[in-house]
């Protein structure tokens, strides 16, 4: 019975941490996800592929900005990058929007900002663009065209990952006129409305996931564990070997996208070095259920090759940021990361949380209004290409 009574305890205080993150971070997720809605119900995707035609600097900083435009789901990321290069653009730009959709996001960075501080969200949208530029030299100095061409024919047989359809849906307004005056169109508010709900679709497993295992960490792992883990109390070798293990740990997480923000914030107050925190959340492109993707799409030495080169370049960004925001006094040093037990108070979080459900209750509303429940269903499903583009391909 007593065994019965811990066990119990021991889950309830794990899934008390879990909800305390939650509530912490509800209104930001959704406006983050709101904001995140607005941009991509006026970036069209059936422009994206155009404007990437090569690995020239202009085309990397192109897909970046796309990909921020984008959604940060990472499943919904990888289909789309692949469906970009399918469609004509270039690997190493499919690659840059890739990264940027999960790393320079609107959500992500209010999320870091609320669990672990404004130093991670600046250090990610530092870092986000110098992975994104250490990523495209190794591709430049290593990646080969006859590599190349077997990730394409890979690609061209048309193997399915996650997320396939919502990568694959254009509900972007287009009309023309003014941003504003598109918004505020009902079709406007439509797309926003189906963006919004079909991103929160393709991410709530690994916002969940990553709250649950983050909780269960919080519970059950002491911070000793961590602190030996990360060599915490060695400081100069620990910065180095941070960036080294977070994205091993990342890899073995299954969380990806925003979702592991809370995880991060587990092993920064564990002791993880501040470019090792950076790090692990760039590394959500290369846990195991992605890197299976990757086999699927390219093939299994193009998986490899991106395994190599984005763990490199996840650690080195993590790496030169470290010491970049060392060097200027901007690293946080203090270890209070958001991860505390279900708390509810009248308070700004809760009147916050309240209105952005509201928020939320209205673009839902919108979304079932509109037809866009039969959308959820095709999610994970490839759309049925044109006639003439079929009839190409089986030629």
């Amino acid at each position: 019975m007593p065994l019965a009574v811990n066990l119990a305890n021991e889950l309830g205080n794990a899934l008390s941490f879990a909800f305390g993150m939650f509530w912490e971070i509800l209104w930001a997720l959704i406006l983050g996800f709101g904001l995140s809605a607005v941009v991509e119900a006026v970036v069209s995707k059936s422009e994206m592929r155009r404007l990437l035609p090569d690995d020239s600097p202009r085309s990397i900083a192109r897909a970046t900005l796309l990909g921020a435009a984008s959604s940060s789901c990472s499943y919904a990321a990888v289909a789309l990058a692949r469906s970009l290069f399918r469609k004509g653009a270039n690997f190493t730009a499919a690659m840059a929007f890739q990264f940027a959709s999960t790393n320079l996001v609107i959500e992500l960075g209010i999320i870091m900002a609320l669990i672990l501080g404004w130093q991670f969200t600046l250090g990610e949208f530092v870092g986000g663009p110098l992975m994104i530029v250490l990523m495209a030299l190794l591709f430049r100095l290593f990646l080969s065209r006859r590599l190349v061409e077997e990730a394409r024919q890979h690609a061209e047989r048309g193997a399915r990952g996650r997320m396939e359809g919502h990568a694959e849906m254009d509900m972007a307004v287009q009309a023309t006129g003014s941003l504003w005056r598109r918004l505020r169109s009902p079709q406007g508010f439509t797309a926003t409305a189906r963006y919004f709900v079909m991103d929160w679709a393709s991410v709530w497993m690994d916002v969940f996931g990553g709250l649950l295992i983050a909780g269960a960490l919080a519970a059950w792992v002491p911070n000793s564990f961590w602190q030996s883990l990360f060599f915490s109390s060695h400081h100069t070798f620990a910065k180095f070997w941070g960036p080294v293990i977070a994205p091993f740990i990342a890899i073995l997480s299954f969380v990806c996208s925003i979702g592991n923000v809370p995880l991060a914030a587990v092993l920064w107050n564990g002791g993880i070095s501040f470019g090792g925190v950076l790090a692990f959340i760039f590394a959500d492109l290369i846990i195991l259920p992605i890197l299976d993707i990757y086999r699927k799409y390219y093939g299994w030495r193009m998986a490899g090759f991106l395994l190599a080169t984005f763990y490199a370049t996840m650690a080195a960004a993590g790496l030169i940021v470290e010491f970049l925001f060392e060097g200027l006094g901007l690293r946080r040093t203090q270890r209070n990361a958001t991860v505390e037990m279900a708390n509810i108070h009248w308070n700004y979080t809760t009147v916050l949380n309240i209105i952005f459900l509201a928020i939320a209750g209205v673009l839902v509303w919108r979304f079932v209004r509109t037809g866009g429940l039969p959308m959820l269903r095709t999610m994970n499903k490839p759309l049925e290409p044109p006639p003439h583009e079929a009839h190409a391909h089986s030629h």
